[in-house]
This record gives structure tokens, C-alpha cells and sequence, in this order.
């Protein structure tokens, strides 16, 4: 079935429930996990951006990698502690849409599996906010599960 897992995540309140749906498959398979949080830089990379804080854009991205790898760091002793072969990506843009970061790290490792979670947005906020998992179905060449959840504070 699947040998090669990628489970993309987001520091959301979706991370719980898309980690387990990934460690659950990648036990009942036997296949390899790789967990895979994406930097998107793109605001920082704007112009107008960089002006105003000429000293501060790359302080902020390595604040944000910095504290992507311990999250990641977690995610990963979580994983080998439920007794699966795993590792970490950390992929990173200033150009490139989430969605493509994924889908890239997807095709680099070899993931016949892509796990991501959605977050329920409806309305004007997903018009604004968009939908890296909307994007990933329409995009990706790699298969997807969608781990469905609704925000608590909502």
C-alpha cells in the first residue's frame, strides 16, 4: 500500500489530529514518515516589507526556522516513540505558495502519500485566507488525505 508518508503541518490546532492520522497509517503500512512544515517568507520578501524593516527581515527568518525545527523536533521523538521510521522536512520560499512547497518536498521524497489537514474555513475568510489543501487537490500529482477539522474557537 503506502511506503512513503509525507505528513505536512502547520502549528494549527489540526497538528494533533494529522500526526495521528499519519503515525496510524504509517503503522498499519509500515511505511516511512516524513514530517514536513513549510516557511512561507513571502511578506517578508515584498519590497515595502524589506524597507520598512531593513534589520529585521532576516532576524525574523531565522527566528521562524529556529522555531519551525523545534516544533518539528517534537513531532518527530512523537513519532519514533509510536515506533515509526520517520524524519523532518523544512521547506522555505520567499516565491513559492505553500501548496507548491508541499507538493515539491512531496515529488523530492518520493511521498506516495500526502496527509494534510484542513481547517474548515467557509466564506470570505477562505477567499482571503485561501486553502493550501484546496490547492493541493487541484495541483498535486501525489496522492492526499484530507484530515478534516473545524477551529475550536469557532
Amino acid at each position: 500500500m503506502y511506503k512513503r508518508i509525507m505528513v505536512a503541518v502547520d502549528e494549527s490546532f489540526m497538528t494533533s489530529q494529522v500526526m495521528e492520522s499519519a503515525i496510524s497509517l504509517a503503522k498499519a503500512t509500515g511505511a516511512r514518515m516524513a514530517i514536513c512544515h513549510a516557511i512561507d517568507e513571502t511578506i517578508l520578501a515584498q519590497r515595502e516589507v524589506a524597507m520598512m524593516l531593513p534589520n529585521s527581515v532576516g532576524k525574523t527568518e531565522a527566528r521562524l526556522r529556529l522555531g519551525a525545527q523545534g516544533f518539528l523536533g517534537r513531532l518527530l521523538e512523537a513519532a519514533k516513540a509510536a515506533g515509526i521510521d520517520a524524519e523532518v522536512k523544512l521547506v522555505e520560499s520567499e516565491e513559492k505558495h505553500v501548496s507548491d512547497m508541499l507538493i515539491n518536498a512531496a515529488a523530492d521524497w518520493q511521498a506516495d502519500l500526502l496527509v494534510v489537514g484542513t481547517h474548515g474555513r467557509r466564506g470570505i475568510e477562505r477567499f482571503f485566507v485561501g486553502s493550501v489543501a484546496e490547492r493541493l487537490v487541484r495541483k498535486g500529482q501525489t496522492s492526499l488525505l484530507l484530515v478534516r477539522g473545524e477551529d475550536p474557537d469557532e
